[in-house]
């Protein structure tokens, strides 16, 4: 296991950067285009080795630092790939791979959790989807949960006691009405507090927002400069489209495209009684990722945006092969 979480705490960022979200079904004999889910940039000097960065070093150059899960077309995670079936672009220009890993980081996780009245028969299941989802975590791991119903609150900031986390969410009496983007924005401005590299919003919510203040433009934005993956577990109601509110019949697009931006993933939960099986594999997920770092040739501190591309090698034992990865992210500024 990395111990990226050291690196946290001991050296000061410059900077922490986003890479835009996608999902590409490759053809079976070309290469595969597979983008990143985020980048990090992080302080590197020539004889920097990733995962472990000295503390107190003075930083000359940058580390672009790509977590990318790989699956098959039926959705197994791929865990055999090695640096070879990997190349990265930057804004159209090939860069060179210098760091590869892939192994079971610690993970910073918030979990923003539905607590609105119409979640009152989904509970009992849900709560065993937070179990569920606790039981992927390993000891490095970090947690804090968010509720939100008429208004969003952090019922319990970082902690590594998982079991806090679901005696918490057991003891949830929904009522109200769903404030699910401002719980969003809550969840990312406390994630700046965390402690791992890896930080993920995990989202268990039953229909669309009806109550924030925050616009969608406005998540989609904060999300775009910050280096969190998003997930969500959504349990849609599939009754009479006619009986919905406009909200409801928006939250799945919300939360997909939140998703998709973010290099995490929706799961549309038809059946309650999969939502355990779903969190579970969500939590794996965060945990079969590949790392690649590079430092770019474009060294400008210049604050701009900069497209990423990682495309996978074909070969006669690649398959045809999905990702979920953002697009880019902002390089430091002066």
């Amino acid at each position: 296991m990395g111990k990226i979480s050291s690196l946290v705490r001991t050296v000061s960022l410059c900077a922490t950067c986003a890479i835009g979200a996608a999902i590409q079904s490759p053809a079976a004999e070309d290469a595969v285009s597979i983008e990143p889910r985020f980048a990090h940039v992080l302080p590197a000097t020539a004889a920097t080795a990733f995962p472990v960065v000295e503390a107190h070093l003075r930083i000359d150059s940058a580390l672009v630092q790509i977590p990318v899960h790989v699956t098959t077309a039926y959705g197994t995670s791929v865990t055999n790939l090695t640096k070879e079936n990997f190349q990265i672009f930057e804004d159209d220009v090939e860069q060179n791979i210098t760091h590869f890993a892939q192994d079971d980081a610690p993970v910073s996780v918030g979990l923003v959790f539905d607590a609105s009245g119409s979640m009152q028969n989904k509970i009992h299941k849900s709560s065993e989807a937070a179990a569920a989802f606790f039981k992927t975590s390993n000891a490095e791991d970090e947690f804090l949960l968010i509720e939100f119903n008429e208004r969003p609150k952090l019922a319990l900031s970082f902690t590594s006691d998982s079991d806090e986390i679901f005696k918490k969410i057991a003891r949830t009496r929904p009522f109200g009405r769903t404030s699910l983007l401002d719980a969003i924005h809550l969840a990312a401005v406390q994630m700046k507090k965390a402690r791992n590299l890896r930080k993920a919003i995990v989202i268990l919510s039953d229909g669309g927002d009806n109550r924030s203040r925050y616009t969608s433009s406005e998540i989609k934005n904060a999300l775009l400069e910050s280096d969190v993956q998003v997930y969500a577990m959504g349990i849609f109601d599939s009754g009479d489209a006619r009986k919905r509110t406009p909200e409801e019949l928006n939250g799945p697009r919300l939360l997909e495209e939140l998703a998709d931006q973010t290099g995490g993933r929706l799961y549309t939960v038809d059946r309650l009684d999969d939502l355990p099986m779903i969190s579970t594999r969500i939590g794996n997920e965060l945990r079969s990722q590949y790392l690649l770092g590079y430092s770019p040739t474009n060294g400008a501190r210049d604050g701009k945006y900069r497209h990423v591309k990682v495309k996978l090698v074909a070969s006669p034992d690649t398959p045809s092969l999905r990702s979920y990865y953002r697009h880019g992210y902002y390089a430091p500024g002066q």
